[in-house]
Formats: structure tokens, C-alpha cells, sequence
């Protein structure tokens, strides 16, 4: 694919049509006979293609969110969000349309209708955190991120609904209502993020802005069969979204192709984009087994074997060695930094961003739930409230070393990435928010959800969830590949040439 600039790519996209009243564009292939056209849902589009047509004029941007919004509306049973307004976004398309009309230079981003993950700042919409106490909390600025897309063209699309304060992998909020999973309605969409997940994987937009802390983009992509990219830390600004922990809290996209993961990139970094596929001959792929493939689902496991034989048909070179000392060093960082730093990071942001909510009022007002978790977790007195000791042993002692540990498994074993199922389940019915099947016994819901994520996000390093296919329930299956700290370019380049090879999964029936 060539890059925004240069229009879609000469073998998808030749000639474009649209046929606004049927909601449908023509493309015409190149190495199909000439007449001869496919059509193409507007709400199929990637977002590199959808933005290529705008821009030069073939389709416009009133046209395209007319079309996505009425797909929201289709699909509104999933409730994928918290606040939508229509006329807002068709009126930001029609600025769109003008802008294009007066000969000014459009964006890279030009007309996109983006949904934003509701813990997200933005001046236009209300920013929840997908609890009471802040359903009216209007920020005066957007958060970095949104800036920089709206300045690329980008329209905000709305904010979808999250895990109450992004605080659990299951989205389903007793606040705003449960987001459903668009393969299987009475299931999870992952979360936190799970809102923004559900809209992309039910052809709502084709490019949403989650937010991960300890899997809040990987879970929801991995559920709901969609690619999702957590950067290494830092790479995106995370200035102006309600926090866990700024040593791990990350924003950055979901989408249903890897391009379009990449255009998202080369907007908020300025970076070149990239736009080629990297050669899977000779490419070194860790698999760590004790760690990341202990207690699969079987089908996870039947899956990810035949796509890892399928890989390696490929070209690609696995190389079977685990990660030394990973669990323990897990256990050590990762909850123990993020249950010390919610409450006084959520105070802090309170506060800065004028909210006139207080951190008590804000748990006075949340769902049983989340008032269980914080006493017991995070709330002075609470049973297994992290001591400040603990905390500081995990800040500047054990995470350093797992950090360490992670750089040298990469270096030392020459390895571009590591490649594991991204979650040891597929997604469950909503409600087993604590216990969940697995192989027919019934285990803690947290253990099979988060223990692949959390190697990751706490070591801060870029992750990429690939679709596989789907299971014989009809639900996805994904890869997850980690790359080392600052080898994002690279590992979107691995991501692309894997996903040509395990193609795409088919749209979820809704």
C-alpha cells in the first residue's frame, strides 16, 4: 500500500464510485477485465482507503458518516457507546467537505469519523470515565492525541463505553450499560476498551482510540477480532485520560487492518509511514512456552499451534526459549504499581482538569463493583492494599530488572519478536466477571485474562494482536506479537506480512 499521500494502492483501488444512495462504492481491480467492477460496502472500507477516496474528491466525508452513522444505529444493541451525537459528526463532515471544496490541502486523516475510547479528554463530548460521578464532566481541551488527529482531519466520532474507570477486562459497565461482543451478542467484548473494540469489529468506523494500562487495547482486539497496537510506552502523548498509572497507561488505535494501524502511527509520531510488509523469510520469533502457553483453552492451543506450523511455512524461524524468572518478576510489578498509583492518579487528574468531582465522590457514586475493588485493593484499610515499601521495591527494583530481562531475552536469542495467544480464552459470556470455563473447570476470570497481556504493558514494550480465525463456537482466536522497546516501525512490518498470511476474518453477522 502505498502511503496516504499517494492514494489506495494500484491493485485494490483503480477507479472509485460512489453510489450514495445504496451506501456501496465500485472498485475496480487490476487484474480484473475492464467493465468489470466489485462493490464494496462504505462501511468496509479501511480507513487508508476511505480517506484516500475523500481526498481526492470521489467520495465525501458527509457521504462516509452518513453511512457509519447509520451503522451505529444498525448495530446500537451492542452499545458500543456512552455518548453518540449524529448531527455533530455530519455536521464536522460537511467543515470536511468544504475545506476540500475551498482547494486547502487536506490532512492525512481528512473527513475520518474516529470513536474515542469515553476515558479520553475531548473538548466537544463529555469524558465519563465510564462512571457516575463524572457523566456530566465536560474537559475545556482535547487530550494531546485528539488534538493531533483533528489537526491530521480527523472528526471525533462520539466516546465509547469502557470498563467502569477502565478498571477490569470486561466492559460490562453496570453504570452505562454491558458492551456485547459482535461475533456472539451474550459475551464480552474485552476490555477495557471494549466499546471502541465492538465499533471497529461491527463496521462503525474503521480506526477507534482505546487506551491500554494492562491489556485495555490487546483483550478487547483480541475478543472481538480486530488488530490492535499498545506502542511502546511513552510513543503516543497520554496527557488527558483518566489514569491507572503513568508508568504503564498507553494510548493508541484499534483497527481491521494493519495499514491502518500504521497511518494512525504516522500521524501521532511524524515518522515515515510504514507501508510495506517486512520479509517473514529469516524473521526470529520467540515462543516462550512455560509462560505464555501454560493452561490454554484447546481450541486457543489447536489454533495457535496450526498458526505458528503455518508461520514457519512462511519463512519465519521460531525460536523455542522462555523468558527467565517472567512470572515472578510479573508478579512483583505489576499489580503492585497499579493499585498504589490509582487513587492519587485519579485524585491528581481530578483535579487538574477541573472536573469539580472528588476522588470520594467518585467512588461514593460507582457501581457495587468497582466500590468492592477499591476497598478491597486500593482503599486505605483495605485488605490487600499495596504498602508503600512494596510499591517502591516494585518501581525501582523489580521492574527495572523485568525490563532488563525482557531486552536480554530479544538480544541475546536475536529474536524481532515474540509470538504467544494473546489470551489463554475466548471471549465469555457476560457475567463471569470473576469466574469463567475453562477446559471444563471453573477458574479465576482475572488469571486466563490478563497473564499474556501483562508481560507487555508492564515492560513496556510494543504489542500487536493479529486475527487468526475464528473458533468452532464461531468466535476469534489471536496472536499477540511483542516486540523489543522502540521497535514499533519494525513490528508493524512483521504485523503486516503476518496478517497476509492468515488473511482476514470474516464481519461478524449483526
Amino acid at each position: 500500500m502505498q502511503s496516504i499521500d499517494g492514494g489506495a494502492s494500484r491493485r485494490e483501488f483503480i477507479v472509485w464510485s460512489i453510489a450514495t444512495a445504496s451506501g456501496m462504492i465500485a472498485c475496480g481491480r487490476a487484474d480484473e477485465q475492464p467493465g468489470t467492477a466489485m462493490t464494496t460496502p462504505l462501511t468496509d472500507l479501511s480507513a487508508t482507503e476511505a480517506v484516500a477516496a475523500m481526498r481526492r474528491g470521489d467520495l465525501s466525508a458527509e457521504d462516509y458518516a452518513a453511512a457509519l452513522l447509520e451503522r451505529c444505529e444498525q448495530a446500537k444493541s451492542l452499545n458500543a457507546f456512552i455518548t453518540l451525537e449524529p448531527e455533530r459528526v455530519l455536521e464536522a463532515a460537511r467543515a470536511a467537505d468544504r475545506l476540500l471544496a475551498s482547494g486547502a490541502e487536506p490532512g492525512a486523516l481528512h473527513g475520518l469519523p474516529i470513536p474515542v475510547k469515553d476515558s479520553v479528554n475531548t473538548k466537544d463530548y463529555r469524558t465519563t470515565g465510564g462512571t457516575r460521578a463524572l457523566q456530566d464532566f465536560h474537559p475545556a481541551e482535547d487530550a494531546e492525541l485528539v488534538r493531533r488527529l483533528s489537526d491530521a482531519g480527523a472528526i471525533v466520532m462520539g466516546k465509547t463505553n469502557i470498563h467502569e474507570l477502565s478498571f477490569g477486562w470486561t466492559s460490562n459497565n453496570l453504570a452505562f450499560g454491558a458492551v456485547h461482543n459482535p461475533y456472539d451478542s451474550s459475551r464480552i467484548p474485552g476490555g477495557s476498551s471494549g466499546g471502541s473494540a465492538a465499533a471497529v469489529a461491527a463496521r462503525m468506523a474503521p480506526l477507534g482510540i482505546a487506551e491500554d494500562t494492562q491489556g485495555s487495547i490487546r483483550v478487547p482486539a483480541a475478543l472481538c477480532g480486530i488488530v490492535g497496537f499498545r506502542p511502546t510506552q511513552g510513543r503516543y502523548p497520554n496527557q488527558g485520560v483518566v489514569p491507572i498509572t503513568p508508568l504503564f497507561d498507553q494510548v493508541g488505535p484499534l483497527a481491521r487492518n494493519v495499514a491502518d494501524l500504521a497511518l494512525f502511527d504516522h500521524v501521532i509520531t511524524g515518522e515515515a509511514l510504514a507501508d510495506a510488509p517486512a520479509r517473514l523469510a529469516g524473521i526470529r520469533l520467540g515462543v516462550a512456552r512455560e509462560f505464555y502457553f501454560d493452561r490454554l483453552d484447546t481450541e486457543v492451543e489447536r489454533v495457535t499451534e496450526a498458526v505458528l506450523d503455518e508461520l514457519s511455512d512462511a519463512g519465519v524461524e521460531r525460536v523455542e526459549v522462555d523468558v527467565p524468572d517472567l512470572g515472578r518478576l510479573i508478579g512483583l510489578t505489576t499489580n503492585p504499581i497499579q493499585l498504589y498509583h490509582v487513587m492519587p492518579m485519579l485524585i491528581r487528574y481530578l483535579a487538574d482538569f477541573g472536573t469539580g468531582v472528588t476522588f470520594d465522590e467518585v467512588i461514593e457514586q460507582a457501581s457495587v463493583d468497582i466500590r468492592n475493588t477499591f476497598a478491597k485493593y486500593v482503599l486505605p484499610g483495605g485488605e490487600f492494599v499495596v504498602a508503600e515499601e512494596d510499591f517502591i521495591a516494585a518501581r525501582d527494583v523489580h521492574l527495572p530488572a523485568l525490563r532488563q530481562t525482557l531486552s536480554d531475552y530479544f538480544d541475546s536469542n536475536h529474536l524481532d519478536a515474540m509470538v504467544f495467544p494473546a489470551a489463554q480464552i475466548s471471549a465469555p459470556p457476560i457475567g463471569c466477571d470473576t469466574e469463567t470455563e475453562l477446559n471444563g473447570m471453573i477458574v479465576p476470570f482475572e488469571s486466563v485474562i490478563s497473564r499474556n497481556i501483562s508481560p507487555g504493558s508492564t515492560g513496556g514494550l510494543p504489542g500487536l494482536i493479529i486475527p487468526a480465525t475464528l473458533n468452532n463456537e464461531g468466535l476469534p482466536v489471536c496472536l499477540e506479537l511483542d516486540g523489543p522497546a522502540g521497535s514499533d516501525h519494525k513490528l508493524l512490518a512483521i504485523g503486516r506480512a503476518v496478517e497476509n498470511v492468515l488473511g482476514h476474518l470474516p464481519p461478524p453477522r449483526i
